[in-house]
C-alpha cells in the first residue's frame, strides 16, 4: 500500500491530487492497482489531517489483529514441488503400479510402496541416510500418503526390494518403456564403482572387496556398479559384482540378462575400457553384435593403428562429421570393421591447443639455454618431466633437450578423430558413429549418480542393503533422465523451478488444512510438458492439528 501522485490540468492550471492505493496480482499474474482512498490536493492536505486521520484509524489496529489471530492461524510450512512432481511422475510411468504388483499378495500393515518411493524421492531431492528420511518426511516436505515414517520399515522395504531384484527390475523397464516409448536397437553398457565408509573389510564371499576407485580413491572396500542405458539416456536395469570384478564377467553377465529379457536385437555399445580381445570373444559367443571405442593413443592394437592410416575418402553426414569405413583382413579369420570419424571443429581445436603448448616450451627450452651448473640441471629435470610440455620434448644421446617433432607428427594425425570397431558388417558406418557418440549419456548417468544422487560413500554394510540402495539409485535416475529428455532441461534447471512451491498449515475455526503456494508459469509448463497433474490449492484437510 503506498501513496500514488496524479496530475490533472484544470483551467490552464495544473494541481497534484494524492491517493491511497494498493497493487495486486490477478489471475493471470498482471498486477492491478485499486484506489482505496482519494486523499485530495497536495496542496490543501495539511500536516494536521494526517496526524488526525493515522490518530483516528490506530484504535483498529490492534481489534483487527485480534479478530485476525482468532479466526486464521498459520502453523509452519514443508516442501511440495519436488515431491510432487516426482510422484506424478512416478505414477505417470508406472512405477508406483509395478511396485505394488510385487506386494499385492503379500500382506504388509505399512505402504511399502509409498516408502520405496519416499527412498527414491528422498535420494533425488535430499540425499542422506535411511534415518534421517524420518525427519525428512515428518518435518520437511509432503509427500502424498505418507504422514511418517519409521526407519525400521524402511530397512524391510529394502529388504523386500533385493528379495524381489530381477522383478523389480523387469517390472519397472516393462512399465517404463511402454510408457516413454524407449528405443531399444542400441544398449549402452560401462561400469563404476562405489566405495565404504566403514570400518568393513572386505569378505571371501560378500560384494565387498578392497581395490583402488576408477576416480583413484585410496583403497577402501569397493563394490561394481553396471549400468544398461538407452540411446534415449534411460537406464533400463543396473547390476551390482563386487569390487574386484573382470569387465569379462560384468559383460558376460549383461549379456545373458539382457537376452532373457528378449528385447530383440540388441547391439551393445561401450567404450574404449571394454575393448580387449577376451571381451570381444564373450559378446560375439552370446550371439550379439558390438560397437566398441579403440584407444587412439596408447596401447592400441596393430589393426587399429593400421585402420587409422589406412587411405580413403571421408564421408561428410549432415551434422559436419567425416566417416570413413575400414574392413581390415577382409574375409579371414581375423576380420574386423572399424569407423574412423573425424569431427572438423574438434580437429581446429585440437591444433590450436596443441601449437600453444608447442610455442609454450620452445619458449621454456629458450630459458633453460640460458642457465648453467645446477640451476640447469635442475630446470632440466623439472621441463623433461612436466605433464603437458614434457610430452613435446625429446633428449638426445648428449643429453640435449629439443623438441620432438615426430611425436607431433604422430598427434596431428588424430586430431579431432575417434576411431570405433564394430561386429557388425551390414549396420551403415553413420548409425555406427552415431551409436557410439551417443555413449556419452551413460557418461552423464553415472555423473549424476555421484553429484545428484550422491550415491557414494556409502554407509551399508550389508551385502543386500548395498544391492537395495542402489536399486533405489537405479529408480531414481530413471526419473531424473526421463525428465531431462522430456523437457530438455537439466535437473539442477528443473530443481530450481519447483523448488519454491511450498504448502502452509493454516488453522481456522472449522479446519486444519495444507495451503499451496502460488506456482509459477514456468512451474506449470514443466507440469504440462510432461501431462502431469499441478498440485491442488488445498492439499490435505485435517480435523486435529
Amino acid at each position: 500500500m503506498f501513496v500514488r501522485k496524479s496530475k490533472v490540468n484544470q483551467n490552464g492550471k495544473s494541481y497534484t491530487y494524492l491517493q491511497l492505493v494498493h497493487n495486486r496480482r490477478d489471475p493471470s499474474g498482471k498486477v492491478k492497482t485499486d484506489v482505496i482512498l482519494k486523499l485530495g490536493r497536495e496542496d490543501l492536505i495539511s500536516s494536521s489531517f494526517v496526524s488526525d486521520m493515522v490518530e483516528a484509524l490506530t484504535p483498529y489496529t490492534d481489534r483487527i489483529a485480534t479478530t485476525y489471530d482468532s479466526e486464521f492461524q498459520f502453523l509452519r510450512s514443508r516442501e511440495v514441488g519436488l515431491v510432487w512432481f516426482l510422484n506424478e511422475l512416478w505414477h505417470h510411468l508406472g512405477m508406483g503400479k509395478a511396485i505394488s504388483s510385487l506386494v499385492e499378495d503379500r500382506k504388509f500393515r505399512n505402504p511399502v510402496e509409498r516408502m520405496i518411493f519416499a527412498m527414491v524421492a528422498a535420494r533425488i531431492v535430499s540425499p542422506g541416510s535411511k534415518l534421517s528420511i524420518e525427519h525428512w518426511v515428518e518435518r520437511k516436505v509432503l509427500v502424498p500418503g505418507l504422514k511418517n515414517v519409521d526407519v525400521h520399515n524402511l530397512y524391510r522395504a529394502m529388504d523386500l526390494l533385493v528379495e524381489s531384484d530381477e522383478q523389480v527390475q523387469h517390472a519397472v523397464f516393462t512399465s517404463v518403456a511402454k510408457e516413454a516409448k524407449l528405443e531399444l536397437d542400441l544398449v549402452f553398457l560401462d561400469t563404476t564403482n562405489t566405495y565404504f565408509e566403514c570400518d568393513v573389510d572386505e569378505s571371501p564371499s560378500g560384494l565387498l572387496k578392497r581395490g583402488r576407485s576408477k576416480d583413484n580413491h585410496p583403497e577402501l572396500p569397493l563394490v561394481s556398479i553396471a549400468f544398461a542405458v538407452t540411446k534415449q539416456g534411460i537406464p533400463i536395469r543396473c547390476w551390482t559384482f563386487p569390487g574386484n570384478t573382470s569387465d569379462q564377467k560384468i559383460v558376460d553377465q549383461v549379456k545373458s540378462d539382457l537376452g532373457q529379457w528378449n528385447l530383440g536385437k540388441v547391439i551393445l555399445v561401450g567404450d574404449a575400457g571394454f575393448n580387449s580381445a577376451e571381451n570381444r570373444k564373450v559378446l560375439l559367443r552370446e550371439c550379439g553384435d558390438f560397437i566398441l571405442g579403440e584407444k587412439l593413443r596408447t596401447g592400441s592394437e596393430g589393426a587399429a593403428v593400421e585402420a587409422l592410416h589406412r587411405k580413403g575418402r571421408y564421408r561428410t553426414l549432415d551434422n559436419g562429421l567425416q566417416i570413413k569405413n575400414v574392413v581390415m583382413d577382409e574375409g579371414l579369420a581375423t576380420e574386423r570393421r572399424f569407423v574412423i570419424v573425424k569431427n572438423p571443429d574438434a580437429e581446429k581445436r585440437d591444433r590450436l591447443v596443441r601449437d600453444s603448448i608447442v610455442d609454450e616450451t620452445k619458449h621454456r627450452l629458450e630459458k633453460l639455454s640460458q642457465l648453467k651448473g645446477k640451476d640447469h640441471t635442475k630446470a632440466a629435470c623439472s621441463l623433461r618431466s612436466h605433464g603437458t610440455f614434457g610430452r613435446y620434448i625429446i633428449q638426445t644421446k648428449g643429453g640435449v633437450l629439443k623438441i620432438d617433432k615426430a611425436k607431433i607428427a604422430s598427434e596431428e594425425l588424430l586430431d579431432g578423430k575417434f576411431l570405433v570397431s564394430t561386429s557388425n558388417m551390414n549396420l551403415d558406418a553413420a548409425d555406427v558413429a552415431m551409436g557410439y557418440k551417443q555413449l556419452f549419456e551413460i557418461e552423464r548417468v553415472f555423473r549424476d549418480m555421484k553429484n545428484v544422487l550422491e550415491i557414494r560413500p556409502v554407509y551399508h554394510r550389508l551385502d543386500d542393503r548395498i544391492r537395495s540402495h542402489i536399486l533405489i539409485c537405479w529408480m531414481a535416475m530413471v526419473l531424473v533422465r526421463y525428465a531431462e529428455e522430456k523437457t530438455g532441461l537439466t535437473w539442477f534447471s528443473i530443481n530450481r523451478t519447483l523448488d519454491d512451491i511450498t504448502a502452509g498449515l493454516i488453522e481456522t475455526k472449522s479446519s486444519t488444512l495444507w495451503y499451496t503456494s502460488q506456482i509459477s508459469d514456468e512451474a506449470k509448463y514443466l507440469f504440462s510438458k510432461l501431462s502431469l497433474k499441478l498440485p491442488s490449492k488445498v492439499l490435505e484437510v485435517d480435523l486435529e492439528v
